[in-house]
């Protein structure tokens, strides 16, 4: 039987709330812990550019292998046994990254990685999904504002471990055995998440046939994420390299600059809930397209690096909402609303893949700056497609 919102007290959704909230923590802190200390990895393997970045294609090729079938998994055995079942695995392969003996092993146990961290991911995302239907409130964004201060942390505390000398093995052990608690303190507040009964203005699939999913409007909002990933990834692999070598800057500034970034994407999430609920989330979706659109034209073309870095701020802003929208516009999909998150997030995950190496090659051959001028047009894309994301249930103010 279904459950649905009347089902729940607020409280025990709000506590569901918090512990998703959590489980979104865990998994950026886990993932900025890992990439910390990529170099002293790289070091103690010796591996050349060329062998290190063969071996990181690997957690992206097994995140896109176990993405699709998650949605699948999560129908039947519930988010918080897909969750358990693969996130507290990876805190264990998170220890083996600190000691593999050899690259083709890195690239093994990254795969393995990379399968159980994007299976993590959708199914997070299907429980966060259900939790803010269930209690009629845009808490999307907010999972993923704590995925990015997790992230932040992650990469500070490893700059300090590094920083202090601390053995990467010791580092991760610690760094896994808090993540598994946390994580089982999160998992301990999920709720049963199977789809909502029935959804307005939907006509129903006939009796033993599930609905179609690949929907005209699931089409859009994947169109909407595949635009969106493209401007957020080449920030995260272009924007301090821009800065640095075409505002010919110091590399300080131009890590400084993407700290910038990095904060400015967390708090325009944590500002996401209530933009949302008093814009709709399309009208949310569309404002995010344009003022990222302004912000990356603003720090190509205007004419001092302050006002470079204002433009990065307004760029993370804006795009910030755009996938956590996504996701929920994916978890609204009738009868299969885990396996439409699942879609959205692959989408992602593959443009995340796909994004860099294009805009690398455009950069060849008209310059960085002129390359990163065609994220104006996929923010303006996101912004025309937003319509896509319109709620099918009433997401209005509530108290917090």
């Amino acid at each position: 039987m279904a459950l649905t919102a009347s089902d729940l007290s607020h409280q025990r959704l709000r506590s569901a709330a918090l512990g998703t909230a959590l489980v979104f923590w865990v998994s950026g802190f886990m993932l900025a812990t890992w990439v910390s200390r990529l170099p002293a990895i790289r070091d103690r393997l010796e591996a050349s550019p060329a062998e290190l970045g063969l071996a990181l294609l690997a957690p992206g090729v097994g995140s896109l292998a176990s993405m699709p079938v998650t949605g699948r998994l999560c129908r039947r055995f519930g988010s918080r046994a897909v969750v358990a079942a693969l996130a507290l695995p990876c805190c264990a392969v998170l220890v083996a990254l600190a000691v593999v003996p050899s690259l083709p092993a890195l690239g093994a146990t990254l795969l393995m990685f990379g399968l159980c961290y994007g299976a993590w991911d959708v199914a997070m995302n299907v429980h966060g999904s259900a939790v803010e239907q269930r209690a009629d409130r845009a808490w999307m964004p907010r999972y993923h504002a704590c995925w990015s201060v997790g992230g932040i942390l992650g990469a500070v505390l490893g700059a300090v471990a590094a920083r202090l000398g601390l053995p990467v093995p010791a580092h991760f052990a610690i760094a896994a055995a808090a993540c598994a608690g946390l994580l089982l303190v999160g998992l301990s507040q999920f709720i049963p998440d199977r789809p909502l009964a029935s959804w307005p203005d939907e006509p129903a699939a006939r009796p033993g046939r599930r609905a179609r999913l690949l929907t005209r409007r699931l089409l859009l909002v994947g169109a909407i994420t595949a635009c969106a990933i493209l401007v957020e990834g080449a920030a995260v692999d272009w924007l301090t390299l821009y800065l640095v070598d075409i505002r010919d800057t110091s590399a300080a500034f131009g890590a400084a600059g993407y700290a910038v970034f990095s904060l400015a994407m967390a708090a325009g999430r944590f500002a996401g809930t209530p933009i949302t609920e008093r814009l709709g989330r399309h009208g949310a979706v569309r404002a995010g397209g344009l003022v990222s659109g302004a912000g990356v034209a603003f720090t190509v073309l205007s004419p001092t690096t302050a006002l470079a870095l204002a433009g990065v701020v307004l760029w993370a802003l804006g795009i910030s909402i755009v996938y956590p929208a996504a996701m929920s516009a994916g978890g609204e999909q009738p009868d299969r609303p885990a396996d439409a998150i699942a879609v959205v997030a692959s989408v992602g995950y593959g443009g995340l893949l796909l994004g860099p190496p294009l805009i690398g090659i455009l950069a060849e051959h008209v310059g960085l700056d002129r390359a990163l001028l065609t994220l104006v047009a996929l923010a303006a894309a996101v912004a025309l497609l937003a319509p896509a994301t319109r709620p099918r249930l009433s997401v209005g103010p509530r108290p917090v």
